[in-house]
């Protein structure tokens, strides 16, 4: 059959043919190709510069033989492809074989018709298969031919030769005639201009630069290497302000400074001019107004630029006192203050050419607060240049008190922390305040408080009231002010429910969008208040979360998502004018909240003997640790007297990069950890007797311990009275004035009361599960909280488990396995469509 008779694509042929044909060309001429890479890479690189003459025509005359021999080799072994090769090829990929099919002729039964007729429909079968002939790919590995991979070894050092290297080097050889060694160490330089490391820029290479103008950074530096004869070759540059003529030494080095000329002279002399690029100083100003975060924070936006970024940056904050309102307790001439020094933030990661951040800082404690200040920004770049912002004018940002007892409080605090000489006023209307408590104050705690800090203050200003002693009284008055603020839990409950009264009125009022917003965020910000103070007194009763108990008598656990999802729900309802669904979900909302309580005092009847000396020992560990930082307190007084000042307050940046701020004075001390005049000398009394009182304690608690008669309950009881006899050891250490002995012999006492608090809880879980049917009971309880996994939930409401998914000591390895068989799963496209989404979204998250 003719060869144009065949039904195959001549696309699929010719591509078939070709590749054959790059096959056998790479499979007989790959030595070539391989030497031909290494020998251009030796000459890019500049290899033939660092030897003799003689070395490089040996090598390259051996190079030559070499190429010729692979050539040769490479003709012996290549023969190019046939059709007929290229037919077969493709044919091998079909089924059936039809191309050969078609190039056959009917042996037999060539005179019956029938036969004839199931040979022309055979035909036709392998005609169709041929059309669809795709083509073939060429088979390049060289695997076998070439075990050592020498092959990318000189792709290799090509790629290194081209990045590094330079084409025109190889013009070099030329130069370099047999015998003409001493010609080819002939005079010639060479010369680098390295840029600041903190530029970025990469180093210029002279030889190659054709340009006769080059643009430096400032402060570049110049590198030239004379070969040759000395004197062949001389550098003349006026870029230093001394500048340099003439000069022949075989190694050159300065550094550029200013723009000027660049001359070399010489046989291979050239010159080119340096335009010096300044080094630009950094830029800083402030972003937008300050203001106070919720907590209190000053947040600071600030926007930094330079050239080539910015290293560091810091705030200076000063008082502006021709600004201040002389009034009240401000009439008197301030004491002398340093200004405030912060750290700026700045970004972790990214560009620090040009960004934006914020300075968060916490100064509601600082005499300035809310008082007029000037704050100054200074930026610094890697060449030490300093960039200074115009002053900025505003009232210090604080935590504002809206309480008017706490806010008076405050305000004499801030009298108080401005000068000294205001220590009497403070004094006589902080006793006016507490003159009549009844009905003013909403806590006696507060009260009586209020008292002992006047008192103290009365007695300190008798005796000429002391920096430290100024300090301390702030420090009293500033956590005073906050509980009166804060106040209990009836306190938030009752400004929670007063918020939703007034935003219900607001609602059925057609109050504007602005009143409402206003209304819903006073909202957010009463029920935040509520479940703190919930927080903090389970946290007191050493309970694990919030209760709330329903109308139904069932407890569930709720978090402070899901009551931000409830406010978020309300707010996008009435946004979109839905108001009665929004009252609706409001007064569901009312209802929950006023179901909400808090399980304090509540099953303690009930609570088994082993679980009330559990918790007494508990209590008995807390006090004991605090006996012990108070004897450390002590201890450093003794050495280092005033060693306690004020606490250093964190500055976080937006993308999270963090500093610390410096001590601002006049925040408070450790007024709590101090004894003054004339205190000091009962402190180590009070400390013994406390250590006595608290070993009392602990006699009583051991008496009424249970599991008596298990080994556990046994070891508990061993523990203790190891415990209790580092306690009388303490109580003594302490009544000798031997302050590091007693906190050597309470730090053994802790250790103990914590190994008798194991032992106890293993006695306790002994015990339970000896109880007929509790054990059942308990766990046909978990089983049914269980989760479809057979995973118990979380403890804090959620949907999640509290359990370890990994546990052992290969916990990354097994995370590994977990993360590839994964990613295996998501590549088989025959799972449904619901699982495959549901792993992409897992290898997203993880």
């Amino acid at each position: 059959m003719a060869k144009q008779t065949l039904p195959i694509p001549r696309l699929s042929l010719w591509l078939t043919h070709a590749g054959m044909l790059a096959e056998r060309v790479w499979r007989a001429f790959w030595p070539l190709f391989s030497g031909i890479m290494a020998v251009l890479a030796a000459l890019m690189l500049g290899l033939q510069d660092l030897v003799s003459v003689e070395t490089v025509w040996i090598i390259g005359s051996l190079a030559v033989l070499g190429l010729m021999a692979a050539l040769a080799f490479g003709v012996q072994r290549f023969h190019l492809p046939t059709r007929t090769e290229a037919l077969a090829r493709l044919d091998e990929t079909l089924p059936g074989r039809p191309i050969q099919a078609l190039m056959d002729d009917q042996a037999i039964g060539a005179m019956d018709a029938d036969s004839v007729a199931l040979w022309h429909a055979h035909q036709r079968r392998m005609a169709q298969r041929a059309a669809q002939a795709d083509p073939v790919k060429p088979n390049l590995r060289l695997a076998d031919r070439d075990p050592y991979a020498l092959r990318y070894s000189a792709l290799l050092a090509l790629v290194v030769a081209a990045l590094f290297g330079s084409f025109w080097r190889i013009g070099s050889v030329a130069e370099m005639a047999p015998g003409a060694a001493v010609a080819g160490q002939g005079p010639t330089w060479e010369g680098w201009v390295e840029p600041p490391r903190y530029t970025g820029l990469p180093t210029l290479y002279l030889a190659d630069q054709s340009d006769p103008t080059l643009s430096v950074p400032q402060g570049s530096r110049v590198t030239l290497r004379f070969y040759g004869e000395v004197g062949a070759h001389s550098l003349t540059e006026t870029t230093t302000p001394l500048g340099t003529e003439a000069a022949t030494e075989p190694e050159q080095e300065f550094v550029v400074d200013r723009s000027g000329e660049l001359k070399i002279e010489g046989p291979a002399g050239k010159d080119w001019a340096l335009k010096v690029i300044a080094d630009a100083p950094p830029m800083i100003s402030v972003a937008d107004i300050a203001e106070a975060e919720a907590g209190g924070q000053m947040k600071l936006p600030f926007a930094a630029s330079d050239d080539y970024g910015v290293v560091s940056g810091a705030a200076v904050i000063e008082l502006d006192l021709a600004s201040v309102d002389r009034r009240y307790g401000l009439t008197t001439d301030p004491e002398p203050r340093e200004s405030i020094q912060v750290e700026l933030p700045m970004p972790i990661t990214g560009d620090r050419a040009d960004f934006v951040e914020d300075l968060i800082e916490d100064f509601s404690q600082h005499p300035w607060a809310h008082l007029p200040v000037k704050i100054s920004l200074t930026a610094r770049d890697a060449a030490d240049q300093e960039g200074q912002s115009e002053p900025y004018m505003t009232a210090l940002p604080a935590r504002r008190f809206f309480d008017p007892l706490a806010a008076a409080i405050i305000e004499q605090r801030r009298d108080l922390l401005w000068s000294r000489e205001n220590a009497p006023r403070v004094a006589q209307l902080l006793r006016a305040v507490s003159h009549l408590p009844e009905g003013f104050f909403r806590s006696d705690t507060a009260y009586l408080r209020l008292r002992v800090t006047l008192r103290r203050l009365e007695t300190f200003t008798e005796y000429d009231l002391k920096p430290k002693q100024q300090e301390e009284i702030a420090q009293s008055l500033w956590e005073l002010a906050v509980l009166i603020e804060d106040g209990t839990l009836a306190d938030a409950l009752e400004r929670m429910r007063r918020a939703q009264e007034r935003l219900t009125e607001a609602m059925q009022n057609g109050a504007s969008d602005e009143e409402i917003a206003e209304l819903m965020q006073e909202l957010r910000e009463a029920t935040q208040d509520y479940m703190r103070q919930l927080q903090r007194l389970a946290q007191e009763n050493g309970e694990g979360g919030e209760n709330q108990q329903g109308q139904n008598g069932e407890t569930m656990q709720m978090t402070q998502d899901d009551l931000q999802r409830m406010m978020d729900r309300i707010q996008e309802l009435m946004e979109q004018g839905r108001m009665a669904e929004a009252q609706q979900a409001l007064e569901e909302f009312q209802q929950m909240m006023e179901n909400m309580r808090v399980t304090q005092g509540q099953g303690q009847g009930q609570q088994s003997e082993g679980q009330q000396a559990m918790e007494g020992l508990a209590e008995t560990l807390r006090e004991q640790q605090g006996l012990s930082d108070q004897a450390f307190r002590d201890l450093q007084e003794q050495f280092n007297p005033g060693a306690q000042a004020g606490e250093n307050q964190g500055n976080e940046g937006r993308n999270g990069g963090q500093g610390r701020g410096e001590s601002h004075e006049g925040q408070g001390g450790q007024g709590q950890g101090s004894d003054q005049a004339g205190e000091g000398q009962q402190g180590q009394g009070s400390l013994a007797d406390r250590q006595q009182a608290l070993r009392d304690e602990l006699g009583r608690q051991q008496q009424n311990l249970p599991g008596a008669g298990t080994p556990e309950g046994d070891a508990a009881r061993d523990a203790l009275g190891r415990a209790g006899r580092a306690m009388d050891e303490a109580e003594q250490a302490l009544r000798n004035d031997e302050l590091a002995d007693a906190i050597d012999n309470q730090s053994e006492a802790m250790e103990a009361l914590r190994e008798g608090m194991r032992s106890l809880g293993e006695a306790l879980a002994q015990n339970q599960q000896n109880q007929p049917g509790q054990g059942a009971q308990e766990g046909d309880m978990q089983a049914n909280n269980r989760d479809p996994l057979g995973r118990s939930p979380g403890s804090s409401g959620t949907i999640s488990t509290d359990d370890s998914l990994l546990q052992g000591e290969d916990v990354y390895r097994r995370a590994r396995e977990l993360l590839d068989e994964i990613r295996r799963r998501t590549g088989e496209s025959d799972r449904p469509d619901i699982e495959l989404e549901y792993l992409k979204r897992l290898l997203e998250r993880f």
